[in-house]
């Protein structure tokens, strides 16, 4: 449930869309989303926007499977929306993540799109592992999207104050269908 008063930061995770297994000497960087995950990224995006979901910022990983999975999102939330594109979300840590949010928090809305076990361990971080799991009992799955509200702007040093405002996770029967 949302409230009437704007949050004070709004942070958007996405993990990215399902993908296939690396091809024999393929670099794991280079795995694309499947036919599912191509799916999977259409019906979140297509959800935010009809939900009027949209961040100032999108911050993405430059694994192909993150980039295929910001391309729905531009498309449906409206490219004008600036995309930055980030080898730390690729090779860092959950830390780097947060460091991340703390140095974009003056934005009203941040988007982040990359990768578990980093996504999930945030989500845990930010909410707590109690309200988390009862989220996501099974985990953080592939195109989900946690819309979470902060009652004050996360800054280094201080602890998140943050509610999950709204979950989106497209449907496995919907994303398989031819």
């Amino acid at each position: 449930m949302q409230d009437s008063v704007a949050p004070a930061f709004r942070l958007l995770l996405l993990r990215h869309a399902r993908s296939g297994w690396a091809l024999p000497g393929q670099r794991d960087f280079d795995r694309a989303l499947d036919d599912v995950g191509f799916a999977e990224a259409e019906l979140t995006a297509q959800a935010a926007a009809d939900q009027r979901i949209r961040p100032d910022l999108i911050l993405c990983s430059t694994a192909v499977r993150c980039r295929q999975t910001a391309e729905p999102f531009y498309r449906a939330l409206g490219e004008d929306i600036a995309i930055r594109y980030l080898d730390p979300l690729y090779t860092g840590p959950t830390s780097v993540y947060a460091e991340l949010i703390e140095a974009y928090a003056s934005r009203t809305s941040l988007m982040i799109i990359g990768h578990n076990p980093m996504i999930e361990e945030l989500f845990h971080r930010i909410l707590g592992d109690e309200r988390a799991a009862a989220a996501l009992a099974n985990g953080y799955p592939p195109a989900g999207l946690a819309v979470i509200d902060f009652t004050a702007r996360p800054r280094t040093g201080t602890a998140w104050a943050a509610t999950l405002s709204k979950l989106l996770i497209p449907s496995p029967e919907e994303a398989e269908k031819p």
